[in-house]
């Protein structure tokens, strides 16, 4: 047992679960201030719902004995049955640090989704999706690529720390959802700008902070990987922004604070898949990549004519599928996967596997999310009726209000009945 890996898988553990809540001020950021406490409790819904479910079954279906190559049998650590003894001789690090670990990729999953329906979805509805999605989708894609029995695990396709699992998984249903439920009242012409850009921009860096642990702490270990893999987030994500605010600059005339802090999250989900694979060099070809390819798919929405809200797709999808895919031409043998893609003389092959992983699972997550949404929306309803949307999801949902606008002082103090008018102005 490695005291030293087993601190930092626990660290990693609490920074990945910070992303989610940094994620809800990041989408909180994003919309409008009628429905911002909405989008945020579909954030911390999916702490709540998805970290039970993880322990009663998620985990075992995830990592147990692999069924028909599909997924790990749900009785096999039910409960977490049978990992809160001593690990295996062998082992460096406990098996419920493990669990911890991967229960926050699980979370933050499910709530990257949400971003796609902002503005319009019935919250139990929300919560309902979240745990039949989990329990069809994220559970046997998470058992394909990363038990050491899955299917694309032994295809031998790169995915170091969730660019199929997480975000062309999230991506694509986010799609698939956006499609059910259907636009947005007056999407397309009236203003649906962000309400609050410090809260954007301060998720951003949270998440920014917790992708560290997200990508650093899939090493399972303090050691040389684990240093190379921060390193390439760090410089990938870098050279991501600074590419977005360049297509920015360029296309719009304006570098935006908004621009920089979709920069850095497009960056982060290019590299997460191919952060053990590549050089420094590398990470930044990723990261340029993502964010000029993130930054123009963005707008797909308006030719199209979906309305993905906070740009899930744009952004989840696509960032995803770029650093996927990318593993094949940018992998070096030098890397800790110690793999060469087609550009350091390695052919085909990775390139092959990469394509085959990030297809099977954006075409999976496709079909089963339409076949679940449909299905929620024909019959408990998915949509918020208009009025509710048009007064704002937050009061008819929660019967509550992000912002209190009434007669009173920026003190915030309410006068009783008889305070003085001094007392009232002070």
């Amino acid at each position: 047992m490695d005291s030293g890996s087993t601190a930092w898988i626990l660290t990693a553990s609490a920074m990945v679960l910070l992303m989610t809540p940094g994620l809800a001020l990041f989408y909180g950021g994003m919309v409008r201030s009628k429905s911002v406490l909405n989008m945020m409790m579909m954030s911390f819904g999916a702490i709540g719902l998805v970290g039970v479910l993880w322990v009663l079954f998620g985990y075992s279906m995830a990592f147990g004995s692999d069924i028909g190559g599909f997924v790990g049998n749900p009785l096999d650590y039910f409960g977490l049955e049978g990992l809160m003894g001593a690990p295996a001789e062998d082992a460096t690090i406990p098996d419920m640090a493990f669990v911890a670990f991967q229960a926050t990729f699980a979370i933050i999953t499910v709530a990257l989704i949400s971003g796609a329906i902002a503005d319009r979805a019935r919250f139990g509805t929300w919560m309902t999706f979240a745990a039949i999605w989990t329990t069809l989708v994220y559970y046997p894609v998470a058992h394909w690529v990363w038990a050491a029995d899955g299917w694309i695990f032994q295809l031998g396709a790169i995915d170091f720390a969730g660019g199929t699992v997480v975000h062309i998984n999230a991506g694509i249903a986010g799609l698939a959802l956006a499609l059910i439920l259907g636009k947005r009242v007056g999407f397309g012409r009236e203003p649906m700008r962000p309400h609050n850009l410090p809260f954007v921009m301060l998720g951003a860096a949270l998440l920014w902070f917790g992708w560290f642990g997200f990508n650093a702490g899939s090493a399972l270990a303090a050691d040389n990987t684990a240093s190379v893999v921060w390193v390439n987030t760090l410089v990938a994500t870098c050279a991501a922004m600074l590419a977005w605010l360049l297509v920015e600059k360029i296309r719009d005339g304006h570098a935006t604070s908004l621009g920089a802090a979709s920069g850095v999250v497009a960056g982060l989900v290019a590299i997460t898949p191919a952060c053990s694979a590549v050089s420094p060099l590398g990470a930044i070809a990723v990261g340029a990549a993502a964010g000029v390819f993130c930054a123009l798919a963005i707008g797909l929405k308006y030719k199209l004519g979906y309305d993905d809200s906070l740009d899930v797709v744009g952004v989840h999808l696509v960032g995803g599928i770029v650093g996927t895919v990318l593993i094949g031409f940018l992998a070096t043998a030098a890397a800790p996967a110690g793999v060469d893609g087609l550009f350091y003389g390695g052919g085909f092959d990775q390139l092959g596997k990469q394509v085959i992983a990030a297809g099977a699972v954006m075409g999976y997550s496709l079909v089963v999310t339409l076949i679940i949404g449909s299905v929620l929306k024909a019959t408990i309803g998915f949509r918020v009726p208009e009025e509710d949307e048009v007064a704002g999801v937050d009061t008819a949902t929660h019967a509550e209000s992000a912002y209190e606008f009434g007669s009173v002082t920026g003190s915030g103090y309410r006068p009783t009945a008889g305070a003085s008018a001094e007392k009232v102005n002070a």
